[in-house]
């Protein structure tokens, strides 16, 4: 009698331990099925972002196509368009942008802005960076060479900045365009701080020495939205 009593005692328990495993294993079933959600969401936002990256740059090659060697036009895969012909830019150790390089810019900011104004772009781009860059050469103001280019290569960013909001393709953009475009433009001083050699690698941990007429120079460089992208996939990890 007793042992019949045990058993009808052990048999629900079993019953409670094959429902407790089915439950275990639907969970587990979910939690796969989320985190292989998860990764593929995951890799087409770093599909999108490298296609866009991939596609801004065919589009700048494909404008500039004709004028890289007219102006000395340098584009690099970080999306950054490079005029490294020094003398055109600014006279030396001044910030005034040259009537050659006003014109220049003339002809080159309208077809700038109608790449990377595009619509497909604007949830793309975090920041334009116009970029000016100085040689290692002091200007003989204070004791700190370093800051005076700092300062000189600021200013030259700033009229470079200035001389775009002039232009009429920034004055009769879209109210809607105008303000995307003011929340995307900053002008960077970063005096010799990057230096490049005559290859235009950065000459910082390099093998070749500074090549001074190289470096000085003005950049319009992309910022992409990879960091969200990045603190986006971290999220990710951080909640699996």
């Amino acid at each position: 009698m007793s042992g019949t009593k045990k058993e009808s005692h052990w048999i629900p328990l079993a019953d409670l331990m094959t429902v407790l495993m089915v439950i275990f294993l639907f969970m587990s079933i979910s939690y796969m099925a989320l985190m292989e959600k998860r990764q593929k969401e995951q890799n087409q936002i770093f599909k999108d972002y490298e296609e866009s990256k991939v596609a801004l740059y065919n589009e700048l090659n494909e404008a500039f196509k004709n004028d890289f060697a007219k102006w000395n036009l340098k584009l690099d895969n970080d999306l950054s368009i490079k005029f490294t012909n020094p003398q055109v830019l600014f006279d030396e150790g001044k910030s005034d942008v040259t009537p050659t390089f006003q014109n220049i810019l003339r002809e080159f900011l309208p077809k700038y802005l109608r790449v990377v104004l595009q619509d497909k772009y604007k949830d793309k781009i975090a920041e334009i960076r116009i970029e000016g860059h100085t040689n290692t050469k002091p200007i003989n103001k204070t004791s700190d060479p370093y800051i005076d280019n700092m300062e000189l290569s600021q200013n030259r960013a700033r009229n470079v900045l200035g001389f775009l909001r002039q232009q009429d393709c920034f004055i009769n953009l879209e109210t809607n365009k105008k303000d995307r475009l003011q929340y995307w433009l900053t002008a960077n001083g970063l005096s010799y701080g990057r230096t490049v050699d005559k290859d235009f690698k950065i000459a910082f941990g390099g093998n070749q020495p500074i090549d001074n007429d190289k470096s000085r120079r003005v950049e319009f460089r992309i910022v992409t939205t990879s960091e969200a992208i990045i603190n986006e996939a971290l999220k990710n990890i951080e909640e699996k």
